[in-house]
Order: structure tokens, then C-alpha cells, then sequence
């Protein structure tokens, strides 16, 4: 057998595993589950199947009243008011995990955020967002994020497509306004359901 020969089938040996792998992962990714299952509660009280936003490009951030981030509320209402037409939707779950800075009851977040921010999108029961501890939807997120770990902040936020897949994460210092989250936004807004 020539080198070259044995070269060819090696090379073709690969490009089918390599092609198989490539297909075994994309199984796997539509086979991940989407956050969007269970059900949550909402700041007023009343419970919500996440599943009610599947179809939708979700906005998940973990929100703070006392916050150096704090008046990225106003962004993040911004953003809603932009593309909720489109099918958008933003959803605040308050977390009091780093520095304590959201201690107030779920009746304080809710008029904090309506008096001074205006918020209009929905917002949720206090959770926690990080550790042993933490709510199902953030076990979820941060397990199947790209990169995947622990929240590291508050206003931490992650995207979720249509088909339910998270798209996106963007560290707290990463603005609502901030190019490169309006640009997932758009895109993602711009594919249609699975």
C-alpha cells in the first residue's frame, strides 16, 4: 500500500468521525433541556409555568435594589419597551446572595422597581441564584451556559432563543444597551421558533 494511499484513508477515516462527533454533539444540544420548565412564582405572588415563554427570546437576569448595577433597571426596561413587539420578554428574579443587597421583602422589590425604575416586564419571587441552594431555573442556567458556573454577580444576565436554548450570557458589567447584547437580542429575535 502506498503512503499515499494510507494517507487517503486516514484522512477519510477522520472526516467521518470527525463528522459523527460533530453531529453527536448538535443530537446532544437539542436534546439539552431548556431552562423554561417548572414553575416559579412572581413577585405578587401568583405561580407561572416558565414553559408560558417558550416561543419567546427570554432576557433572565438576577436583580438587585442596592446595587452598584442597580440602575441597569432602567436599560433593562429599555429593552423591553424596544422588542417586546417582537417577542421579547425580560424576566427579574431579585437574589440576595452578593453583599446582601437585596434584602427587602417581595412587596419592597416590587415598589422599589415600579416607583423608581417603572418596571413593566415581569419580575419574580426572590430566589437564589448560586450554591447548593439554588432555584432549578439557575441550576439549569448555569449548568448549560456557555461558559457554565456559578453566577459571579448581581444583574448577570442570560439569553434564551425561541426553540428555548440559551443563546447568551453577559457578565454584569455587560449593559443592557451594550451592543453586543442588543445584536444577540436582534438575531435571536429574527429566527423562528423550532
Amino acid at each position: 500500500m502506498t503512503t499515499a494511499k494510507l494517507l487517503t484513508m486516514l484522512l477519510t477515516g477522520l472526516t467521518v468521525w470527525s463528522t459523527g462527533a460533530m453531529f453527536a454533539m448538535a443530537l446532544a444540544r437539542a436534546d439539552q433541556a431548556s431552562p423554561l420548565t417548572g414553575e416559579v412564582k412572581k413577585i405578587d405572588g401568583t405561580a407561572v409555568d416558565l414553559a408560558k415563554y417558550k416561543g419567546k427570546v427570554v432576557l433572565v437576569v438576577n436583580v438587585a435594589s442596592r446595587c452598584g448595577y442597580t440602575p441597569q433597571y432602567t436599560g433593562l426596561q429599555k429593552l423591553y419597551d424596544t422588542y417586546k413587539d417582537k417577542g421579547l420578554v425580560v424576566l427579574g428574579f431579585p437574589a440576595n446572595e452578593f453583599g446582601a443587597q437585596e434584602p427587602g421583602s417581595d412587596t419592597d422589590i416590587a415598589t422599589f422597581c415600579s416607583s423608581k425604575y417603572g418596571v413593566t416586564f415581569d419580575m419574580f419571587s426572590k430566589v437564589v441564584v448560586k450554591g447548593p441552594n439554588k432555584s432549578p431555573l439557575y441550576k439549569s442556567l448555569t449548568e448549560s451556559a456557555t461558559p457554565p458556573g456559578e453566577v459571579s454577580w448581581n444583574f448577570e444576565k442570560f439569553l434564551i432563543g425561541r426553540d428555548g436554548a440559551i443563546v447568551g450570557r453577559y457578565k454584569s458589567a455587560v449593559a443592557p444597551e451594550d451592543a453586543k447584547l442588543t445584536g444577540a437580542i436582534e438575531a435571536a429575535l429574527g429566527k423562528k421558533a423550532g
